[in-house]
């Protein structure tokens, strides 16, 4: 990620997503570039055009407390992508710690006993560190269960087995982007985005929206090869002693079709993991059995 002009560079994006509507300025018809205009911002925030214009062209580096407020009103940012433009225009803002990767036990431990549902640990850089056996069932069609970005946008499964695609492209971005927000020299997180963006044309429109959503709690919608629609609340619980680490949860409302569905993902995780039957038999789903 180059950071030479970071600020300037979400500045810009930013301002492109605001409409003059939006925030009470007359809309003058087709314009050559798309949202405000660097005058407009200026005037909303009170700040002077040829000020505003150095802030973006990075010949202003030091913004005040009072300024940033002022321009993140003006673009209508919300909680996460106004901390964003601190953490872009105040270094010193919030305090810089280094990713952790290793998975204390006792927190794989505590994944592991959740057998009723998937569950696994993700990294900053959303690479999965640990998973229980339903988690690995559920993500089973992809050629690799490693990175959530990276089988998002280079596995060709991800298009069948994700709902809405779409939906879940620019979530998983935008929570990257919150991520690289709060650990803004994560070489992992680099790594990552650089792969991504030489990769997946998709990946790097999305990228360059800046979009800054973290990702703690949605609905899900899945397409699963052997146990068919899945339709799951996903819960992110950050790990406090694990910086940048978050335990996923997901699971389904008692006596839907989705419960009856982790039930029979259960099973076929269980059966993968002591491979005591043929991996391709089909597994009756029945109502009731004790053992679910």
């Amino acid at each position: 990620m180059d950071r030479e002009n970071s600020l300037g560079d979400y500045l810009r994006a930013r301002r492109a997503l605001v409409r003059p509507q939006d925030v009470g300025l007359p809309d003058d018809g087709p314009r050559r570039v798309p949202g405000l205009r660097r005058d407009e911002v200026a005037l909303l925030a009170g700040v002077s055009t040829d000020y505003y214009m150095r802030l973006e062209q990075g010949r202003e580096r030091h913004p005040s407390d009072q300024v940033l407020r002022a321009i993140a009103g003006a673009l209508r940012l919300d909680e996460a992508t106004a901390e964003h433009l601190f953490r872009l225009g105040m270094p010193a803002f919030g305090t810089t710690v280094s990713t952790s990767t290793t998975v204390a036990p006792e927190l794989l431990r505590l994944m592991d006993g959740m057998r009723d549902v998937p569950a696994f640990v993700v990294g900053a850089a959303q690479d999965v560190l640990a998973a229980n056996a339903m988690a690995r069932e559920l993500y089973r069609g992809f050629a690799r269960y490693d990175n959530l970005l990276r089988m998002i946008f280079l596995d060709p499964y991800a298009r069948e087995f994700y709902g809405d695609w779409d939906a879940a492209s620019r979530i998983a971005v935008g929570n990257l982007r919150a991520s690289s927000s709060q650990f803004p020299v994560d070489e992992r997180i680099e790594r990552v985005v650089g792969e991504l963006t030489l990769r997946s044309p998709a990946f790097a429109n999305l990228w360059a929206r800046y979009e800054v959503r973290p990702r703690t709690r949605e609905d899900k919608h899945f397409l699963h090869p052997r146990v068919g629609e899945l339709r799951l609340h996903f819960e992110a619980l950050a790990v406090t002693g694990a910086p940048g680490q978050h335990l996923s949860v997901y699971s389904a409302e008692p006596g839907s079709a989705s419960h009856d569905g982790l039930v029979l993902l259960r099973r076929l995780g269980e059966q993968a993991a002591t491979d005591s039957e043929d991996p391709d038999e089909e597994i009756a789903l029945e109502t009731g059995d004790s053992r679910s």
